[in-house]
């Protein structure tokens, strides 16, 4: 309990009449701050003592109180005359005074404070005494280390930090934060995530649910989002990828653990995500020609190796493979030859047309592909309705799944063959550039293979 010397109290109900409980509040009071705090009157005599700086010193308030400065008790003599007179100067000093200088403990320890002290002054305004305020400097240190590193963590951070409040709404951003949301930093506070986020942000919400209900994860996640442009709408192409790593963040005041939000922190990690899946396809592309190559040369049939061929192509490439040689020229007529099944994903086998060619109407990709002798890529769109995407896939003469194709011309020894179309369904992406240089490559080995069937042929 803290103590301090009692005397009468004025205020402006009169000279007699001490406000009610005034004494206890005080204490109270000054017992329940986190920093120690002593006074002493204007000739230097401890008036007060709190429990802080009982628990620092190990001295308390009925033994610090009374006594005449820190000498003899709280200082080394050695250094008692500098102390003294340090802190009583602040009483004709404007402002508050800050100073280091060891205390010694009850038990003869010594301990290193920072203390800011400053006058009391009275009515007349003059000063009556200095109260002191201080704490263990590496306490001090610590505290200052916490807010420094919070400014710089919300100003001159390399990566994102948002300060998410427990609606899932950002709080505090920083700079860098902001411009990965291509707004300013107030006008991202307040908002809904969804506002802020296409795809992606359902898992974004689940892991700051997650967080603010079980904790800390042990690691960071990977997670793909689209960010929104000003006016609202998503671009679907600038995916991005941030690691992100989450805090849960609760009051150091709170009886019981209270979370106030999540702390997110996040970098851009896209360009090494995207080399990184590049490398990994590449690999797995290379070795897929590798076995197609080691399979179609125990093939006894080219045309069974040129379908062998394209079972190796489709894995992790494409849903269905079908595969037209050419029967005229002008017009462009084709004829099937083999197909995988227009169900299920399965193997690519030779049909039965009886030399019919297929009814390509005009514009067609395949036939486009042999006219211009080269790759032709061709999409239902993104985000088609379902009955668009049957309706789109029909015309093409395409199973009803197919959302995206690419045909690509079959060429040996410097004649056209056909062309072989590739078709994705709606789990798959567009084909890219990248995809139609790997489907050329499988092309050239397909027809080759169909080149040698026809020189074999009666």
């Amino acid at each position: 309990m803290s103590a301090s010397r009692q005397s009468g109290t004025t205020d402006e109900l009169g000279p007699e009449e001490p406000e009610p409980g005034g004494a206890e509040l005080l204490a109270a009071l000054l017992d329940g701050m986190d920093a120690a705090l002593c006074a002493f009157d204007a000739d230097g005599v401890v008036t007060h003592w709190n429990r802080e700086a009982e628990r620092i010193l190990g001295w308390t308030a009925a033994e610090a109180v009374g006594r005449h400065g820190f000498t003899g008790w709280a200082v080394r003599a050695a250094d008692a005359g500098e102390v003294e007179e340090r802190l009583l100067s602040a009483m004709d000093a404007p402002g508050r005074q800050v100073h280091e200088f060891a205390l010694v403990t009850k038990d003869g320890g010594r301990v290193l404070v920072r203390m800011q002290s400053s006058s009391v002054r009275g009515g007349d305004g003059k000063s009556s005494g200095v109260y002191c305020a201080f704490s263990e400097v590496h306490a001090q240190i610590d505290l200052e280390r916490s807010i420094a590193l919070s400014e710089a963590l919300f100003e001159t951070a390399s990566w994102g930090v948002v300060l998410v409040d427990a609606d899932l709404r950002p709080a505090v951003v920083n700079e860098h934060a902001a411009r990965a949301f291509g707004v300013g930093r107030s006008a991202v506070l307040g908002r809904p995530l969804a506002d802020l986020l296409g795809q992606g942000v359902e898992e974004l919400e689940s892991a700051l649910t997650h967080v603010l209900a079980e904790g800390t994860p042990p690691a960071p996640a990977e997670l793909w989002v689209t960010v929104r442009a000003a006016g609202g709408e998503e671009d679907g192409d600038e995916r991005r990828c941030w690691r992100s790593g989450f805090l849960r963040l609760s009051s150091p005041l709170a009886e019981e653990p209270v979370p106030l939000g999540v702390g997110w922190l996040f970098l851009d990690v896209t360009e090494a995500k995207q080399t990184e899946q590049l490398a990994s396809q590449l690999r797995f592309r290379s070795q897929q020609l590798h076995r197609a190559a080691r399979a179609t040369a125990e093939c006894e049939d080219p045309t069974e190796a040129a379908t062998v061929q394209l079972d190796f192509a489709l894995a992790g490439f494409a849903d269905h493979a079908l595969v037209d040689l050419l029967a005229g020229e002008n017009p462009v007529r084709l004829v099937r030859i083999a197909a995988t099944p227009a169900g299920p994903p399965g193997p690519c086998r030779p049909v039965a047309t009886a030399g019919v060619p297929v009814r390509y109407p005009e514009g067609h990709p395949a036939p486009q592909s042999v006219e211009r002798v080269g790759s032709v890529r061709a999409s239902a769109g993104v985000g088609a309705s379902v009955e668009r995407v049957r309706e789109w896939a029909a015309v093409r003469q395409w199973p009803d799944d197919s959302v995206h194709a690419l045909c690509v011309v079959l060429r040996s020894r410097g004649r056209t063959l056909g062309v072989v179309t590739f078709l994705r369904g709606a789990g798959r992406g567009q084909f890219d550039r990248s995809d139609a240089t790997y489907a050329e490559s499988v092309a050239s080995r397909v027809a080759t293979s169909l080149d040698l069937s026809q020189a074999l042929s009666p």
